[in-house]
């Protein structure tokens, strides 16, 4: 193992790889074990807070909030100490620290106590995310990682969407204690096999330089990351992540309104439109992997952020079935595109020594986007209703798409049929 290890943990020209290697598949086969975790967990800490210790709708709410900002505080950290220790350390103590928290909280009898392990499974989960996420962006040729980011998505999506059903059917018993344990046990197998992993790649091509938008050599953004607000979030992911949490924001209005929503207006399984969702940007980032290449990043993200407005849109304006069904299509059409692009643009304009400051910085603004939406937009819900509430969600996504052509990515600089893959498309606006 030690062979392997030194062997991978190398520099290596990523440019000159393929993409599909054993150290990006091991990678990816641990972010599926971990967020078959995360996925267990979805049902299963709502169910223990409304059963065994008979908490409300504002106790489910106080739970995800807590996971979240435990996130968005450890990211920057973490960031930083994957780039100093090593992606591969980050993610076997994520997933160790998570799966200690899962397991602790079939002992609980409090909610104080199970916010508290909330919190550090969140911790946990930032730690996995950006460890893994860096890793990947490490070993993917820099004209390639949007794609890289769209397989590496695959793993950690099936995983949140196949963890539910395992846990709904180990739960048939009601047995909690059980059912926590087991999950705990995905984060300790996903610890298991980062060990096999490589602690980081790193790119000659990357450590010497980003481009600027004329396609020259340009300074890395390091230097910035250094002062002031830049401490905490680096500066290659300002604008990427903002866009980012707007179209987050759409996407939590989905998942916040349509099971209610649905039921009411005659269609009793909304868990078949989650299901119509995950599969269609399931397939696209299988099958379609390469088109944020191929589009660019204005293009590619411009379809996520119209085509999850789109299908906010018709939620609102069609509620019947044949509505519901087209919406779901719509918003998994869009969560498909959103991601890997903006990922790639991040990841391309800082320095290899900041990258995995970058990559926290950025999935950082997942939480941002998820916690200001819900808040607002269920607070917009909540005085005039969920039909209109789902227009909250569309002027999210506009104000996305707004900062994506006018600030990230304005006209002209990614046109052409291969625009992706050109180096002088990758730039920080504004």
């Amino acid at each position: 193992m030690s062979g392997y290890s030194s062997a991978v943990d190398q520099h290596l020209d990523v440019a000159s790889e393929r993409l599909i290697t054993k150290p990006f598949v091991t990678v990816s086969l641990s972010a599926f074990a971990f967020f078959m975790y995360i996925g267990t967990l979805v049902p299963l800490v709502p169910l223990f807070i409304e059963g065994p210790l008979k908490g409300g709708e504002l106790a489910l709410g106080l739970n995800a909030a807590v996971f979240a900002i435990a996130a968005v505080f450890a990211r920057p950290l973490l960031g930083r100490l994957a780039d100093r220790y090593g992606r591969r350390s980050i993610i076997i103590g994520g997933a160790l620290t998570a799966a200690t928290g899962g397991m602790l909280m079939s002992q609980v009898d409090s909610l104080g106590l199970l916010m508290a392990l909330r919190a550090l499974t969140g911790v946990g989960e930032a730690a996995v995310f950006v460890g893994s996420a860096t890793l990947i962006a490490d070993l993917s040729p820099r004209a390639r990682r949007a794609e890289g980011a769209s397989y590496f998505s695959v793993a950690v999506f099936s995983g949140i969407g196949v963890g539910p059903v395992f846990s709904e059917w180990l739960l048939d018993d009601v047995n909690f204690e059980r059912t926590f344990i087991a999950a705990g046990g995905f984060a300790i197998l996903a610890a298991a096999i980062a060990i096999f992993a490589p602690a980081r790649v790193e790119s000659p091509e990357d450590s010497e330089s980003t481009v600027d938008s004329g396609g020259h050599a340009a300074p890395p953004v390091r230097g910035l990351a250094n002062s002031g607000i830049f401490k905490i979030i680096h500066p290659a992911a300002i604008l990427p992540g903002a866009v980012l949490a707007c179209g987050v924001g759409g996407l939590t209005t989905f998942f916040l309104f349509i099971p209610e929503y649905s039921r009411d207006n005659g269609f009793a399984n909304s868990g078949l439109l989650f299901l119509t969702y995950a599969l269609v940007s399931l397939v696209i980032r299988i099958f379609g992997a390469k088109l944020p290449e191929r589009l660019g990043p204005r293009r590619s993200v411009t379809i996520a952020l119209l085509s999850m407005a789109g299908g906010l849109t018709v939620f609102a304006a069609a509620p019947n079935v044949i509505g519901l069904w087209a919406g779901a299509f719509l918003i998994g059409l869009g969560a498909a595109f959103n991601y890997p692009s903006l990922m790639a643009l991040t990841v391309n304009n800082a320095s290899d020594a900041d990258r995995a400051s970058a990559i926290s910085s950025f999935t950082m603004f997942f939480e941002i986007g998820s916690a200001g939406s819900g808040l607002l937009i269920g607070g917009l819900a909540q005085i005039v209703g969920k039909q209109l509430g789902f227009l909250g969600g569309v002027v999210s996504c506009l104000v996305g798409l707004w900062l994506l052509r006018t600030k990230l990515a304005p006209a002209g600089s990614d046109d052409g049929p291969n625009a992706g893959e050109r180096k002088s498309d990758v730039h920080l606006a504004g």
